[in-house]
């Protein structure tokens, strides 16, 4: 189950009830990191079944116990690239290579800096050239689109290679307005797929309602 924005057909919000229940935990404040973590990987199995419903297959032969059938597998020329943001994009890594197990996993590091609100780079490690970035799909993992700053800056490295818009997705929990505006401003084609379109941005850049930051509440780093 999902939907589409009205002005925006290209950002898809999961609407699965296990989104939903899920969703709810980890918006709780007294969801332990426990709580937090397990509600998260779950949420990560729907968004990333999500994400990948548009995949081309092809026909394989294949030989049950009973009988020779034809069956259908993820074309095996196509490259996929898993780039979880860190730190709290780690969450998704595990899930992610398990529902695409041939696909390579390239760390974005990056924070945000408080008062800028601007992303500052640390660590990146995506390969300098692709072998065919026609033929390679990146599916970039951030737990939010708050600002859209690192967001965009993730994809405009990945374009920077030659990987067509189209084969760039991003799977986050849940996104801001601002930030999604941000991101169609430059493109317009980029597919985005989440569990919810929040309200607005606190003055600090924070996600209202939101969920707080989700990195701390993965890695039980919350000051109390």
């Amino acid at each position: 189950m999902t939907t589409t924005l009205v002005n925006d057909p290209n950002t898809i919000v999961c609407e699965h009830p296990l989104c939903h229940q899920n969703l709810t935990i980890i918006r709780d404040k007294n969801s332990s990191s426990e709580l937090f973590r397990n509600a998260v990987r779950r949420l990560t199995y729907l968004l990333l079944y999500t994400a990948t419903q548009d995949l081309e297959t092809e026909e394989v032969t294949t030989v049950t116990p009973m009988a020779e059938c034809k069956t259908q597998v993820l074309k095996k020329d196509v490259k996929i690239i898993l780039a979880p943001i860190l730190r709290a994009g780690l969450i998704f890594s595990d899930i992610a290579s398990e529902v695409l197990p041939t696909a390579s996993i390239r760390h974005i590091g990056m924070y945000r800096d408080e008062k800028s609100l601007k992303p500052v780079w640390y660590y990146d490690k995506p390969p300098i050239m692709f072998d065919d970035p026609q033929k390679t799909i990146v599916f970039i993992l951030d737990p939010m689109i708050a600002t859209g700053n690192s967001a965009l800056d993730c994809i405009k490295l990945f374009a920077s290679k030659r990987i067509p818009v189209k084969n760039i997705r991003f799977v986050s929990l849940i996104a801001a307005p601002e930030g999604l505006s941000k991101i169609r401003k430059n493109f317009p084609d980029l597919k985005i797929t989440t569990a919810h379109v929040d309200e607005t941005l606190s003055k600090t850049g924070y996600i209202i309602p939101g969920l707080g930051d989700a990195g701390d509440r993965i890695f039980n780093t919350v000051e109390n």
